[in-house]
């Protein structure tokens, strides 16, 4: 009788442990739901943000660009216009060109339904950004780079100074990496942030997959 009252008792206290077995594993089950319901949302928001970031900054600084008409332009720039025009021509297609991906990145970030999409689409919108970033670095190095060389081969006064004191051409080369660092300091203040996020919400996500 002992032993049958302990035998009881025990599958008694096992059945009990099963059940709060299950219901660990069921919380634990609607808490990873909901933390990537969470991380979903934060990162759908971050890229809208990248989106919009990048409008604006399009709309910005062709606005600042329209206050600088080409008749102000020095002859020198004056005789590459037409070249000038077909470089800002391109600069606006691959502009609009990586606009179109953010808002696919948005519209694919917005409507995935699964944590492997979501760090998917999270590590394509990183890369597009670090690479809409590099395109605009070099647009500007090649920019200016054009711009004194025109000066050097199509102002006399510019390349007489230069053929007279031939640290000009340091000065330059350190103007054009400042103005370089420059750009890449406010890319990395506004995009870093956002990728920053992005980055974290992505951390998160492999930890509930595993």
């Amino acid at each position: 009788m002992t032993n049958g009252k302990l035998n009881f008792t025990f599958m008694k206290e096992l059945d009990l442990l099963k059940k709060d077995w299950q219901k660990n594993d069921a919380f634990e089950q609607v808490s990873e739901k909901d933390i990537y319901t969470m991380l979903h949302k934060k990162s759908s928001s971050v890229v809208k943000w990248i989106l919009i970031v990048s409008i604006l900054e399009f709309v910005v600084l062709n606005g600042i660009g329209l206050l600088f008409p080409d008749d102000h332009l020095p002859p020198y720039l004056s005789k590459m216009e037409y070249y000038l025009d077909i470089l800002q021509i391109i600069s606006y297609g691959v502009t609009f060109f990586f606009i179109h991906l953010f808002y696919r990145n948005y519209r694919s970030i917005s409507s995935t339904s699964s944590s492997k999409n979501l760090m998917e689409t999270i590590l394509k919108t990183r890369k597009t950004v670090q690479y809409y970033i590099g395109y605009n670095l070099a647009y500007i190095v090649l920019m200016f780079s054009a711009g004194f060389i025109s000066a050097i081969l199509e102002d006399p006064i510019v390349s007489q100074k230069i053929a007279t004191h031939k640290i000009i051409y340091l000065v330059l080369f350190l103007f054009v990496l400042i103005v370089a660092g420059i750009v890449w300091l406010f890319y990395r203040l506004i995009y870093g942030f956002l990728l920053k996020k992005l980055k974290r919400n992505y951390e998160e996500l492999k930890k509930i997959d595993l």
